[in-house]
């Protein structure tokens, strides 16, 4: 393994993409890129006020990246030491040389990123895709998670909501190239907006500056030739772990998982069911919930503060670390 600081932000390697943009870095973030055999990883971190701090790993939801934790990092900055990870394909990762983009894949990353940085345990938090990539880290390796703190995680329903079909449909072979040349002429803005209605519970919230830091990020990505093979591949991954029975799913993952688990789950969730928070609560042995009526699929991002203060009572009771 080798692990490379960056000097604020950095562009994809020339070979993937030579004109991709710059990713954005928020004051007192820093980027480093972790090369692992057949696989890239970008981390974004911040320093942690005291030294000594029991280590944080956030994984993102899909379409997102380590910048979706860039609310939640500071407000816990002085009892984690928290990365955020970017996931393969995404953010500022190249694709994985194996093209493998299944949940198992990208927990598989996660693994060997831990393992790599012998930052095990963690407290390991996962936001939607990312709920259950660390859902699965969590069941087959107990070794490296702490507590595990899952936002809206994709945890298989029975009855999908309406506004996430067409995620499943992206799954399917074509729809992705597809979708792409029916949307050529739309804006970077149009696609923000409608991104933000539909994982916001209240799009009002979101601020002048964060829209325009969305948009840029939302260029920056279409800028990527690989950016609809990533989605198209994780959709894919999920609607696969939503099918796969036995030993291997989620549901029974979840039954598996030693860590404390906190649980949170918006009321305005177009993509995830808020009916969902009380199986998830019956599954995972060692769990706690918090619900936000007004929250959508990104708590972390809408109501940072109220997160962050449920995963400090998490905290104290089990000690503080």
């Amino acid at each position: 393994m080798s692990s490379t600081e960056l000097p604020g932000t950095r562009a994809v390697a020339a070979a993937v993409s030579p004109t991709v943009s710059a990713v954005r870095v928020a004051e007192g973030e820093k980027l480093r890129s972790v090369e692992l055999p057949g696989l890239t990883l970008t981390v974004r971190s911040r320093p942690a006020r005291a030294a000594g701090l029991a280590p944080a790993l956030y994984v993102h939801g899909l379409g997102g990246s380590s910048q979706n934790w860039s609310a939640l990092m500071p407000l816990l900055a002085d009892v984690v030491d928290g990365e955020a990870v970017d996931l393969p394909g995404f953010g500022d990762s190249p694709p994985p040389d194996d093209g493998n983009y299944s949940i198992t894949g990208h927990a598989r990353a996660v693994i060997r990123l831990l393992d790599a940085g012998r930052r095990g345990p963690v407290h390991l938090f996962g936001n939607s895709l990312g709920g259950a990539v660390a859902t699965r880290v969590a069941a087959v390796r107990p070794d490296l998670v702490r507590t595990l703190t899952l936002v809206s995680p994709a945890l298989p329903e029975i009855r999908v909501q309406r506004p996430a079909v067409p995620t499943g449909l992206l799954a399917l072979p074509g729809v992705a190239p597809l979708f792409s040349r029916l949307t050529r002429g739309w804006t970077a803005e149009q696609r923000t907006r409608g991104v933000m209605a539909l994982c916001y519970g209240d799009p009002a919230r979101i601020s002048e500056e964060a829209f325009r830091h969305a948009v840029a990020e939302m260029e920056r990505r279409l800028e990527l030739p690989y950016f609809w093979d990533a989605m198209a591949r994780s959709a894919r991954g999920i609607v696969n772990a939503y099918t796969l029975g036995g030993q291997h799913g989620l549901w029974r993952q979840a039954e598996r998982v030693l860590a404390p688990t906190l649980l949170v789950y918006g009321g305005r969730d177009q993509l995830v069911s808020y009916r969902m928070a009380r199986r998830a609560s019956a599954a995972f042995r060692d769990a706690r919930l918090l619900t936000l009526p007004d929250a959508g699929h990104v708590a972390m991002m809408e109501y940072p503060e109220a997160v962050a203060q449920a995963f400090r009572e998490l905290l104290d009771e089990r000690g503080g670390s």
